[in-house]
């Protein structure tokens, strides 16, 4: 809702069972989430997850304008908190305003597949405030490593050896190998088998495929080595996966 407020404007105690995420655009207010109190302004946001108690007044001299989204998880997850403090300063980047622009014109337009379309504009908010969250908790990937990664995730099904990609990169293994280590907390083949592995859960979920070809397919020419690495990661066998 494009929520602009009257200088009276407040919201009365009590406990929500959806999530409050609201971006400030002008003016200001106080909130209180469950019993403590947190002012927000303009280029604030505020989270408020399922199940808090919320209240909140605007001020008269500068009555609060905001974006504010109010939603539900799909199915039995909407007890999942997104991992944002309940106020986050200057979050209102001109790609977030943009999209929500976006939203409000797709949302009061109504147009065929609206709901659909609107859906997926709120999960890129949503994507682009959890890159940041996560850009600002984690150390910058060294950009090599970052290629690495990509290279094992592109060629995944090939013969993929860390000599092979120390010499692609430009590096040499051993370095290569404490390097990755320390950008990823694991090896390069625990990283490739993690990557192999979850292609595989998703190509046996869906069918028309078994575990040998699977396994082929992903990388791995020995299909009980295959089961093993499987087993070992998931917690179950592949053929469990089978749809």
């Amino acid at each position: 809702m494009d929520r602009r407020s009257f200088a009276d404007w407040e919201i009365i105690s009590s406990t929500i069972d959806f999530h409050d995420l609201s971006f400030i655009v002008e003016g200001k207010a106080d909130y209180f989430i469950n019993g403590k109190k947190f002012s927000v302004e303009a280029g604030d946001m505020l989270y408020v997850p399922s199940g808090s108690v919320r209240e909140a007044h605007t001020f008269a001299e500068a009555p609060m304008h905001s974006f504010a989204f109010n939603f539900f998880w799909e199915g039995a997850d909407n007890h999942v908190h997104l991992p944002f403090a309940s106020v986050t300063k200057n979050r209102m980047t001109k790609e977030i305003l943009d999209d929500i622009r976006e939203f409000s014109h797709i949302w009061m337009g109504t147009q065929p597949f609206y709901r659909m379309k609107a859906r997926a504009i709120f999960q890129l908010i949503v994507y682009r405030l959890l890159n940041i969250a996560h850009h600002q908790e984690t150390p910058l990937l060294d950009p090599r490593i970052h290629k690495v990664m990509t290279y094992m995730m592109d060629h995944y099904a090939e013969d993929v050896t860390i000599k092979d990609l120390a010499e692609w990169i430009g590096l040499n293994s051993v370095y290569l190998g404490k390097l990755f280590k320390q950008n990823t907390g694991s090896t390069c083949k625990e990283f490739l088998n993690k990557v192999r592995v979850n292609n595989a859960e998703m190509i046996l979920s869906a069918g028309g495929f078994n575990v040998s070809e699977v396994a082929e397919h992903c990388g791995y020419h020995d299909v009980a080595y295959f089961s093993n690495v499987f087993k070992s990661m998931k917690g179950y066998p592949p053929s469990a996966a089978l749809k």
